[in-house]
This record gives structure tokens, sequence and C-alpha cells, in this order.
């Protein structure tokens, strides 16, 4: 997967006979014959690419994204549906196949136009020209919160408005009427001057006869039906019953597994094996040298772990051996030290404004590696057979995954087919094409099915890893405790680039990053640069305040008066903390606010710091994402991401020691638990402004949130994450 900027866009029209496939008019020409007998089945019509009509009236929505637990299968039908004038209860989904012809070029679009638009007449080659590119990019990404404010704006929704307009148009000409006495309704024409109705699978057939229209109408809020409403998921019941398969269920006739063992210093190669106790052990099939890593093939998987135990493997020498985390930190410390630097933002003259300041405040903060810890451990299951590689697994990016594993092994796309399964947790983790790779090349050897398993073990110390960080603050503070200026200079920067950027208004700043080299790998981590700037930029400005003598509140709020959006915010968080209540000894508030991917989010934790060990007893959280598409689902995705922010925020840290990750399971690397968790509220803010994500914006705001607390609690203030590692223990 490249970079968050090459995340990919969504298609359009196909007709079949049969099912009516509805998309977004991109089109090389008419493109619905060519998917029709891939698409279609059962005298379903197909008229364009995301939508499918059945003869018994049911839609069947093709979304392009997988499904993680964020329910993205349930907000894109919905979005679709609700333009389409559809019968929810005659509305289900598919995911859409690892096709170049499901590209996503829809998400893609909406990214880099950032929501312009453009005359009709040029509408097509846009469309044309995003396919184009996203097919050379594989891209069928999910991940960085775009699945409802790109896919589902851009794509989903205008797809569901051009079947509608499709469709009443097949309706006129049938009837011979005008379209403007063509009503819709629960998935029915209506022609009320004749009493005429119909449902739309009358019409599927006629009607992906038509090149679909690149700019439909869309409803306006008040026109919603579905959209702002929480409907149930459709994930869930599945989930609960036990029927609903993850990619860890797959269980194929003759299957074998595998265990494998990668390098303890990342980058390393196999040097020598010596596999001879192993293979003498009950049920190993082979051990197999790949290069970068060691694997066992077996009858179970049980017996592949324990055989791995017993393969002797030597390591190539990559220079980073002696490496350490301190070594790690001393490096980052010394490019900052060089003077070298990129600009991120430079405003004005941040250093003559510090240089005339009544005085200046400088802090240091730093966060370490993390890995991604999800909970259903990485897998996958591939079969060579007859020319044609199947792979079975959860995947952020299945198409990227299909075109790696065709240019591995030397097969034509076509015959590679992904079967892409539900995922016990992604958080960026399954964009990376690692594990499934492994699992092909390790298939292609045998004849029958292998399923490979990663340990927690290997999971925690072959990650791809949130950065660590160090960044520097500077500002100078005038006469009435406001800062005149703002520098910070940070390491390792990755995406998205604005999340250095404050939304505070200070005249003078100057935001920049030094360059660094390591052999740790970056991976993306949910929320990805602005879950450390947030713990940066919160904990500094919450520092300011109280250099001040000021309410932190109160502080941030004389800062925001040109940012109306962010105040509501932070106002509705304040307000449901009842931020002026006293608080009983011992007891703390702290608060911050973070513009990510779209949504604006203010947090309020609470601390209390009279037992033992600390504890986060109730976060308020006030999220702005222009517009709640489903008001349960983003909730639980605010949640989420708190809960998930706090595993990092009280115990995360990967370290390094001798080259190599220290950690190797949740013994060393903690994930909150249940006893740990507070009691969360939150209140959306439905503003108007453009749609933003909801999968990433919860996490960036908690740790500081919860540090300022702590500060507020115990005047105790940690610039070092994690929370465990400082005196008084964790929250």
């Amino acid at each position: 997967m490249g970079k968050w900027t090459r995340r990919g866009f969504i298609t359009a029209g196909v007709l079949t006979g049969g099912v009516l496939a509805v998309g977004v008019g991109i089109r090389e020409g008419h493109r619905a014959p060519g998917l029709a007998d891939m698409m279609t089945e059962d005298g379903e019509a197909l008229v364009n690419v995301w939508v499918k009509i059945a003869p018994d009236n049911t839609i069947t929505a093709i979304v392009p994204h997988s499904e993680m637990g964020q329910g993205v299968f349930t907000s894109m039908t919905q979005m679709l549906a609700d333009e389409m004038d559809a019968d929810w209860d005659k509305v289900t989904f598919e995911q859409a196949p690892a096709h170049e012809d499901y590209a996503n070029y829809a998400l893609g679009r909406e990214f880099i136009m950032n929501g312009a638009t453009v005359p009709g007449f040029v509408q097509d080659s846009l469309n044309g020209a995003f396919l184009m590119l996203t097919k050379n990019m594989s891209l069928q990404i999910t991940g960085g919160s775009t699945a409802v404010r790109f896919t589902g704006q851009g794509g989903m929704r205008i797809a569901g408005a051009a079947a509608r307009e499709m469709i009443v148009k097949a309706a006129a000409r049938e009837w011979d009427v005008k379209r403007s006495e063509v009503r819709t309704a629960d998935s029915y024409v209506h022609h009320d001057a004749s009493g005429r109705s119909e449902p739309y699978a009358t019409f599927a057939v006629k009607a992906a006869e038509f090149a679909p229209p690149t700019q439909p109408t869309l409803k306006t809020p008040d026109q919603f039906k579905l959209m702002g409403q929480s409907l149930k998921r459709f994930d869930i019941p599945a989930k609960v019953d036990g029927t609903a398969e993850f990619g860890i269920d797959v269980d194929l006739p003759g299957m074998k597994h595998a265990a494998i063992m990668g390098p303890p210093v990342l980058g390393a190669s196999v040097e020598n094996v010596d596999a001879s106790s192993a293979e003498a052990m009950p049920g190993v099939v082979k051990v197999l040298n790949k290069g970068d890593f060691v694997a066992v093939v077996a009858d179970g998987y049980w017996q592949a772990e324990n055989a791995l135990r017993a393969v002797g493997v030597t390591w190539t020498q990559t220079g980073a051996e002696t490496m350490s985390q301190d070594d790690l930190f001393a490096s980052h410390r010394a490019a900052m030290d060089t003077g070298k630097s990129t600009n991120d933002v430079k405003r004005g003259n941040a250093q003559k404004a510090a240089a005339s300041a009544a005085r200046v405040f400088e802090a240091e903060y730093t966060v370490p590696f993390l890995a991604h810890a999800a909970m259903e451990p990485l897998n996958a299951t591939a079969w060579m057979h007859d020319g044609t590689l199947e792979l079975w697994s959860g995947l952020q990016n299945p198409l990227g995954v299909r075109d790696q594993l065709a240019d591995e092994l030397d097969l034509k796309k076509d015959r590679v087919i992904i079967h892409n399964t539900l995922l016990g947790g992604g958080f960026g983790r399954r964009a990376m094409p690692d594990y499934p790779s492994q699992a092909a090349r390790i298939a292609a050897e045998f004849d029958h099915p292998v399923k490979l398993i990663w340990s927690r073990e290997q999971d925690t110390t072959q990650d791809w890893y949130r950065p660590a960080v160090v960044s520097r603050f500077k500002a100078g503070i005038g006469e009435d405790g406001m800062p005149v200026s703002w520098e910070n200079l940070f390491v390792e920067k990755h995406d998205p680039p604005e999340a250095s950027q404050i939304p505070y208004e200070i005249a003078d700043q100057h935001i920049h990053y030094a360059e660094t080299e390591h052999h740790v790998r970056f991976g993306p981590w949910r929320s990805v640069d602005h879950t450390q700037h947030g713990f940066f930029i919160e904990s500094f400005i919450d520092e300011l305040a109280h250099e001040a003598g000021q309410d932190p509140y109160q502080y941030r709020r004389a800062l925001l008066a040109n940012a109306p959006r962010h105040m509501a915010a932070l106002d509705a968080a304040a307000k449901a903390a009842d931020w002026d209540r006293p608080r009983p000894e011992g007891h703390g508030l702290g608060m911050a606010l973070v513009d990510s991917f779209g949504t604006i989010v203010a947090h309020v934790a609470e601390v209390d710091a009279t037992g033992e060990r600390p504890r986060v007893t109730h976060v308020w959280s006030a999220a702005d994402p222009g517009y709640v598409m489903n008001p349960d689902g983003f909730i639980a995705q605010i949640e989420s991401g708190i809960i998930y922010g706090l595993s990092a925020t009280l115990h995360g840290e990967i370290t390094i020691e001798n080259g190599a990750v220290v950690q190797s399971n949740f013994h060393d690397y903690e994930i909150l638990r249940m006893n740990e968790a507070p009691e969360i509220s939150v209140t959306l803010i439905n503003s108007g402004a453009r749609v933003g994500g909801g999968g990433e914006p919860g996490t960036p705001p908690i740790a500081p949130a919860v540090t300022n607390a702590i500060f507020n609690a115990t005047g105790q203030r940690i610039r070092d994450l994690p929370v465990s590692k400082h005196d008084g223990g964790y929250v």
C-alpha cells in the first residue's frame, strides 16, 4: 500500500441480462456488458457497478470496502439506498470483488478534488481518468476514515441517485409520460395521474440500457429518509450467532497449517537453517527456508508452531544489532539539532516574535513505537491449483493484494482469486500485504491448501509500527499570557500532511520536521500522524494555559474565536462534562481538541487519582463530522477510538533492544481491560459542513485529555507516553 494520498476511487457502469448494477458514470465506453457475467445470477439485472436489482425487487448494493467492525457495509448501503428511494427491508449488500473494474475511484477523486464540482460535460473524462489511475494503483483500500466521506458521498450516493433517475426514465418511456410526472418511493415507481405503480425490478433491464447520469440530483438533508438514522447493522446478527466468517474461520478440505518465524532484527535474512529436529516431529510436513522467513507446514497449527520452536535459525547481520531505544531517540534528537529541516507551516516570523515576547516557554514530548494488536491473529489461507491461486483472508486492500501476488508468483491477474472475509480488527495492519504474500509463497510449494497463522509473538515483533517520535515546542508569551508565536520541530513525518497544524489563532508560526533513518518499519496506525501530534499539541496548549494561570478551557476558547466549529465542539464537550463543577479532591479534568479526517472531536476526561492507581472514570466527547449518517454506528466508532487510544495512552510501548523488539505478547504489550474502561458519553453535532470520517477521529484527543487530567488531579505533567512508565502507576 502506498501513502494515504494513493487511496483509491469508485467505479461505475454495468448492464447485464437480469440485474441492475448502478454506479457513477465512469466509463471507457459503457462498461456494463463486460461485468455482467461476473456480477449477476438468477435473473438479476445489472445496470452499473454498484447496484443490482433482482426479479423479486431486492436491491443489492455492491460495497468496495472491507468490514472490520466499523459498520461500513451498512453505512455505504444506507447512503445508496436513500438516494435510490429504496425500501430498506428489501435492501442487502455484497462486497465488491478484488477486480480492477471495482477499483475505488470515487474515494481518490473526492480526496484529491476536495469536494470541488466540475461541469457535467467534463465529468465523464474526469471519472475515466481517475478510474484508469486507480486501476494502475490497484487501489481498493479501507482506512483513513474514507468510506462515508469519500466513497459514500462521491460514489454510493451518486450511484443510488443515478439508478433512481435511470429507472424513472425507463418507466416514463414505458408509460409514455413525462419524467416529471413519475415519482419513486420504497422501491416502487408511481404515476399518480393514471394510478399506475410498478416495482423497480419491472424496469431494471430497460434502465440498464441507458448510460448513467454523471451528475444526478442528490437529496438535501431535509429529504433524507435513511441517512441520519440509526439503522441496524448488517454484520451484527452473524457475529452474535457465530456464523460470521473471519479469515481465522476458513477450513478447506485437505488443508494443512503453517507457522512462521521472522527475523528478530527487522530487515535481516536467513543465513542458515537446521530443520532436522523439527522435521522428525509428529505431523510435520515440511520446513521451508523462504529467505526472509522460515515456515513449518504441518497437519495442525499447534504441531507447526511447536516444530517451529525446534528449528535452529541463524540470521544475517544488518548493522542494527546494537541499537537500543535510547540510541533511537538520541538519533532523533541529533537530527533535530543539525538545524536541517523541512517546513510544514511557516507563517510570519515566529523566531522574531518569540525574541520580543514577554517570556518564552519550551517543552519536549515523546511517544513510543506502537503495535496494532488486532484481536484476530494475522492469517491467510492459500491454495495453488490448476494454474490459479486462491486466497482467503481479511484484507484492507484486496485488489492491491491480488495484483501483488500475481507479480510475485508470475501469474496473470485473473488467475489470482481473493476471497475477502470479515476482519477481526485492522487499524491499518491489514493494509500491509506481508502475511498474504507469505501464505501464497508457502502454498505455491504444495498441491493442497495451506492456512498460515501468525502467533501473537510474531504479530508483536514483526509489525509495521506507529513511529516513535520526538517533538519540541517553543512559544513566545505576551503580557496577557496568550501565545504570540508557535514553533514546533519534530521527526518522523508521514500522513496526513496537515496533522501537525494547529486550529488556534496564533499569528507567527513555524512548524517543521527533521528526517531520520532507522530499521524499524512504519505502518499506518489508527489516525496515523494525528495520534502523536494530537498528544503533542494539546499537551503544549494546556501547559501554556497553566503558565498563564488561566483555565485551559477558556484559554482554548480565546484562541478559537475565528474557528466556530472547533469552538462549538469544545463547548459541547465542556458542557456535557459540567466543566466548572467542583470535583472531589484527587479528581481532575483534562480536555483536548483535534481536527482529523474532516471531523472535529473534543474530549474531556475525568481522572480519579485517590486510589493506589489513578483511573480514567469518564470521557465526554463531542464530535462534528458535518453530518452523521448513522448515529449509533458513529457513536460506536468514537467509543472504539477512545478505547483503542486509551490502550496506547496507558500501556502501549514497543521498545528496541539489540536491534530487536522487546515485547512479545499481551503480558508485556498490554491492552486496556474491561475493568479499566471508563464510562463514555458522546454528543453529536450536525454542523452542515462537508462530511468527515468516523473511524479515526476519536483516537487522537484521548491521550492529551487523560494526561491533562492527571496534571489537574496531581500536578504531575506527563510528556512521555505511556502513562504506566511514570511514578504513580497508570490510570
